[in-house]
């Protein structure tokens, strides 16, 4: 692919040739509550999975979390598929989704996949859960740095970059129907949608040039301590979790559903590999009889209904471990309002 051949010849100044860089730290969506329409942003469904840029350097591939983690390992099929592919020496990003019987991606049925390393567990898994890689974006090809150009532009080249066969799939877009499809996606439960304004240029943070529109309230936490189980329940009853507020971590609440039998023991025997002595919380007032604490390491990923005015989770589900994220970057989300392409983050 010569790259500079297909940019327009208006465009082209942006392009900057350099070497292919080892790692792009990913850009990312800001959350709004303040849906709209315009014809000058693009509407993408909104993925439940795990981020992935891929890098193809002289036929070589890997496959990178946004944390700098290689699953290679984990997605064996997603490395044959573009290994296969002629276009050689790029940067693509995506999501590694798992689809659900109606459709739809789950983070839930993805965690079948993540962290796999055994050769003959992960072969098994390939089999049971398929999954596939939705590709949005094109960072780098051909010596180009294609970061500063428009997304429209960058859009326009990835669909010719590659022969998209599953598991490989070009991200489509809808321009300017942004709340209309949001209301659809919502019907069909997705987790909603990602805004781009089409003119953004890529860079390597959380930008309000990209939007989440979301169906479905979810975030990561931090897993800062468990309760004992009770009943016929096993190695824990609920998870107590928290966010980041500078280098303080505050107590969001207690989650107890979404764990089937398989988690809890997997769960279980990670939380005890981390215990600690003291409470991580810098807020926590409740009870701490039955209450086991660990090191505040383990990332995982929640659905609730909403935040409480006391800032804490109402009716919160697991959904599944997050190995691409830090404990430290997990902060608590929260909406901004958009006016006339600025924002303004709402009050907490």
């Amino acid at each position: 692919m010569d790259a500079l051949k297909k940019v327009p010849a208006s465009l082209r100044a942006k392009i900057k040739k350099s070497k292919q860089p080892p790692f792009i730290k990913p850009m990312l969506a800001t959350l709004t509550k303040d849906y709209f329409s315009d014809k000058g942003w693009f509407y993408e469904h909104k993925f439940d999975g795990e981020r992935c840029l891929a890098f193809k350097k002289n036929g070589v591939m890997k496959l990178m979390s946004r944390n700098r983690r290689t699953i290679n390992a984990e997605y064996p099929e997603l490395v044959e598929a573009l290994t296969k592919q002629k276009a050689d020496n790029f940067i693509i990003d995506g999501e590694i989704v798992a689809h659900a019987k109606r459709g739809q991606s789950d983070f839930e049925l993805l965690q079948g996949r993540i962290n796999l390393r055994d050769l003959a567990d992960v072969q098994h898994r390939q089999k049971a859960i398929k999954i596939d890689y939705c590709i949005f974006d094109l960072i780098y090809v051909d010596g180009c740095d294609m970061r500063n150009l428009p997304l429209y532009a960058r859009k326009a080249l990835l669909k010719t970059l590659l022969v998209y066969k599953k598991p490989l799939v070009y991200t489509t877009h809808k321009v300017g129907s942004g709340i209309p499809f949001f209301k659809k996606a919502c019907k069909l439960h997705w987790e909603g949608l990602i805004a781009k304004d089409k003119t953004s240029t890529y860079v390597g943070r959380r930008s309000t040039s990209w939007l989440k529109f979301k169906c479905i309230m979810q975030q990561e936490l931090v897993i800062g301590g468990y309760t004992e189980p009770r009943g016929s329940r096993t190695d824990f009853g609920a998870l107590l979790v928290g966010y980041y507020r500078g280098d303080k971590l505050f107590f969001a609440g207690k989650v107890g559903t979404g764990f089937d039998q398989e988690t809890l023991a997997m769960l279980g025997k990670k939380l005890r590999k981390v215990s600690a002595a003291k409470c991580p919380f810098t807020n926590y007032r409740g009870a701490e009889r039955d209450v086991h604490w660990v090191k505040p390491l383990l990332v995982a990923e929640f659905e609730f209904a909403e935040w409480t005015a006391s800032k804490r989770l109402r009716v919160g589900r697991y959904k599944g471990l997050r190995t691409d994220k830090k404990a430290r970057d997990v902060v608590r989300e929260t909406p901004r309002r958009i006016v006339h392409g600025k924002t303004k983050k709402v009050a907490e």
